[in-house]
């Protein structure tokens, strides 16, 4: 008698297997949010995603714990963005956002040719080039995931990838609000240097955070606009894809390297799929503070809900980090992220400086 497929997993079960990993990364966040008490020029952003870090090389989550981490490192993080825009007009989010365009464009295009030159000069090339320099310029681990299947990276180059990235996000909410200050840099300032220099949204947001909430507010803004820029990057990537595929003959799969998968060529509905939810529910909660509906005495609590959301996020983050995956990614990707993160940092102060915002 054949085999039938198991059903889908309930709603409540579904619930259930998370509940484990993300009571652990609540519990991270309620006490870094008592360390951000008394340390609030530190915050609660910091101290979770490091007390993650921490705990999770400790305790190396098993399979118990996994879903419940991932939730809160994903959908946990996705869910704060869209509360920080109850805090915004959408007069505000038009303002940041195509203020921002001359320096988020300026560090992109910096960004993808420093990775061309230095992956060239480092040996770094092929495919981990160009999803470092992806991750680098646009949002992180997401550019990364989109960016994969369209030139067809095989499975070990997007480790190797995402694992550097992640080494320099936590880098960047250490640093960045220490050379904000040292700088003596204002809040919209700063809300742009994290937008347009930090990789992923969760490490935009709790360097953002760390620094004060108007920075927060405008980095969301800048960073959600720049994550829009992936876009256009895959179309670009599927056309040099499809000029060096090779003409078809009789047996095609036969030309293919087996470890790799065949680029998927963007469709567009692929494309719109892009667009993260957030970013839209982001908006949409703008839209409805703009239009007075949300009452100006529930705001404190938004605030307070948005940020403990972060630490949650962040938490979770730290938990799911793999340190080995670290270590073993080699020095010269590691150091190709290096140079690139300090490029994009440097190239988004000195396009501040230029334009009058530093």
């Amino acid at each position: 008698m054949p085999e039938t497929a198991p059903p889908p997993p309930t709603l409540v079960t579904r619930v259930t297997r998370r509940l484990p990993g993300l009571g652990i990364a609540i519990a991270i966040a309620a006490v870094s949010s008592v360390i951000g008490m008394f340390l609030p020029v530190v915050g609660s952003a910091v101290p979770a995603v490091l007390i993650g870090l921490l705990v999770g090389a400790i305790v190396r989550p098993g399979a118990r714990l996994k879903p419940g981490i991932a939730f809160a490192g994903k959908f946990v993080l996705q869910l704060s963005v869209v509360v920080l825009g109850t805090q915004l007009s959408i007069d505000e989010v038009a303002r940041v956002g195509l203020g921002s365009l001359p320096v988020m464009l300026g560090t992109l295009a910096i960004c993808l040719v420093a990775a061309w030159a230095f992956g060239t000069w480092l040996g770094v090339v092929g495919d981990v080039r160009t999803l470092i320099g992806v991750g680098t310029g646009v949002c992180g681990a997401s550019a990364i995931a989109a960016t994969a299947p369209v030139i067809g990276a095989i499975s070990a180059d997007v480790a190797y990838a995402i694992s550097t990235i992640l080494l320099f996000n936590v880098a960047a909410v250490l640093v960045f609000p220490v050379v904000g200050h040292l700088l003596g840099m204002s809040q919209s300032s700063f809300g742009l240097f994290a937008g347009t220099a930090v990789n992923d949204t969760s490490s935009v947001v709790a360097a953002a955070t760390t620094y004060g909430q108007e920075a927060a507010n405008e980095a969301v803004v800048v960073k959600l606009v720049r994550t829009l820029m992936i876009i256009p990057i895959v179309l670009v990537l599927a056309g040099v894809v499809a000029g060096r595929r090779p003409p078809a003959r009789e047996d095609p799969a036969a030309l293919a390297p087996a470890a790799a998968p065949a680029p998927a060529r963007p469709s567009l509905r692929r494309l719109f799929r892009l667009v993260p939810w957030f970013l839209v529910g982001f908006v949409l909660a703008a839209l409805v503070n703009s239009a007075g509906l949300i009452p100006t005495a529930v705001h404190p609590a938004l605030n307070s809900l948005s940020l403990a959301l972060i630490s949650t996020a962040l938490a979770g983050i730290g938990l799911s980090t793999d340190v080995a995956a670290l270590r073993s990614a080699g020095w010269r990707p590691l150091l190709l992220g290096g140079l690139l993160w300090l490029t994009v940092a440097l190239s988004s102060l000195g396009l501040q400086w230029l334009t009058g915002g530093l």
